[in-house]
């Protein structure tokens, strides 16, 4: 159940990021996730608000410092993700007395949703539903084009700040389903894989959303027969889709 909501969250986020090619600003949310997950251990805090919470905080950073720097995107996104990781590494290793299996957190582990992770991910696809039927050809016109968007009326930074919050929150509990290295790929691959196969926005987010859905039930199915890891499996079956969807000419 929590694989199949992850998959319904991402794949409308996905499609865009294929789209705005942010596929380093996921990167970048989901280094983070590690730094949240060591100040949750630090402060004796719920891990998943902890991260939740983090993860908000850096998408915010990332959108205000983007409109306030100088630097390229790309060498912002760089500087933050390097560093939010290597700093929730360090906090790591002042926590000696604390067991915690950080490969789980690194790749997934599916097994440890819980009641809470099923809620949250409820309410997160409710405001994901509600925020794409509102704002969808808003978003596809500022992915068109933002300044002519906004000349039409569109307010391009309400719209687009709010895609980004719900992005933060969607890596922060997708960690426990495919991990910090790998959900990045969850979002990208279907999406990448359904942009060959489609010929409108609409066609492409529900191909995206059938593949989303055929990874994660197959991934299962494969890490259950053959006792590999989850999160890895998602991803592998996923790019075995992406593969597949060579065999068609793009349309």
């Amino acid at each position: 159940m929590g694989g199949l909501l992850v998959a319904s969250i991402a794949t409308p986020l996905g499609v865009f990021m294929v789209w705005q090619r942010q596929s380093y600003f996921s990167a970048t949310l989901a280094h983070s996730a590690l730094l949240g997950v060591s100040l949750g251990l630090l402060l004796q805090l719920n891990l998943t608000l902890a991260v939740m919470l983090t993860s908000v905080v850096i998408a915010l950073s990332i959108f205000f410092l983007s409109k306030k720097t100088a630097l390229s995107s790309d060498t912002l996104l760089g500087l933050l993700a390097h560093s939010t990781l290597a700093l929730g590494l360090v906090i790591l290793s002042f926590q000696n007395h604390i067991q915690i299996d950080i490969m789980s957190y690194l790749f997934g582990d599916i097994l440890s949703i819980n009641t809470t992770d099923i809620i949250l991910m409820s309410a997160l696809l409710v405001a994901v539903v509600l925020y794409f039927f509102r704002y969808w050809q808003d978003l596809l016109n500022i992915t068109l084009n933002a300044e002519l968007a906004q000349v039409e009326g569109v307010c391009t930074q309400s719209v687009q700040l709010m895609y980004t919050l719900l992005l933060a929150l969607l890596i922060a509990l997708a960690i426990k389903v495919v991990g910090i290295l790998l959900i990045t790929s969850l979002l990208i691959i279907p999406s990448a894989a359904a942009h060959r196969l489609s010929k409108s926005p609409e066609q492409m987010l529900y191909i995206s959303y059938l593949f989303a859905l055929l990874s994660i039930v197959l991934g299962l199915l494969f890490s259950m027969q053959w006792d590999t890891p989850a999160g890895p499996s998602i991803v592998v079956v996923a790019s075995l889709i992406f593969l597949a969807s060579f065999i068609r000419k793009p349309l």
